[in-house]
């Protein structure tokens, strides 16, 4: 079984700060999107934030916070995913994806699943028009304690480095008609996902 886990704990330097995730798209804001999409695919889904969690409440998800307090990226909010699935049980891989990608692809978590057991390799991550997307991928518990050394002991920050470190097959999706990774880091992104939307 997989875990989903929701990345919204960046702080949105280029949209002027605050909780991108909360950003309102064609009458929903960027969270509802990615928990529409994402949530069918997975047996549970969890958000990584830090701060208040009750800001997130509508939500109804448990919301994990680094163990870090000093904003160490998003493979702090990984190790906290991998830590939470340790207590859930069944619950063998995580998937991570960004709460900043409302159209993400549907078939996110078959096709990663489907690559890494085609291949033999351990993660297994999306990959459009020949760009890594390190933050979609699909991700086996039993690297939490690898990944606790490396943020901890190591003071690792990047995602593909510490990926790199396995066995690692990608899965490859088109980016035409538009490309189901497309995230929102501006203002001008926001306009352009609206128009995305309304094409259809």
């Amino acid at each position: 079984m997989t875990l989903g886990l929701i990345l919204a704990g960046g702080q949105a330097r280029r949209m002027g700060g605050g909780d991108k995730a909360l950003l309102p798209l064609g009458g929903q804001t960027l969270l509802a999107r990615v928990i529409e999409r994402l949530g069918p695919q997975c047996s549970a889904l969890a958000l990584s934030a830090n701060g208040d969690p009750g800001r997130f409440a509508e939500f109804a998800l448990p919301v994990l916070s680094d163990e870090r307090p000093d904003f160490s990226g998003p493979l702090a909010g990984l190790l906290a995913g991998l830590d939470y699935a340790q207590t859930t049980a069944d619950i063998a891989d995580v998937v991570t994806m960004a709460a900043d990608t409302p159209f993400l692809p549907l078939d996110l978590v078959m096709r990663l699943r489907g690559a890494r057991a085609a291949a033999g390799s351990e993660i297994a991550v999306a990959r459009s028009g020949g760009r890594e997307h390190h933050l979609a991928a699909l991700w086996p518990v039993s690297i939490a304690g690898a990944l606790r050394r490396a943020l901890f002991d190591e003071g690792l920050r990047k995602v593909g480095v510490f990926a790199s470190r396995y066995r690692l097959i990608h899965a490859d999706w088109a980016i035409e008609p538009l490309d189901p990774f497309f995230n929102v880091n501006t203002p001008e992104d926001l306009l352009r996902a609206e128009s995305l939307l309304q094409r259809g």
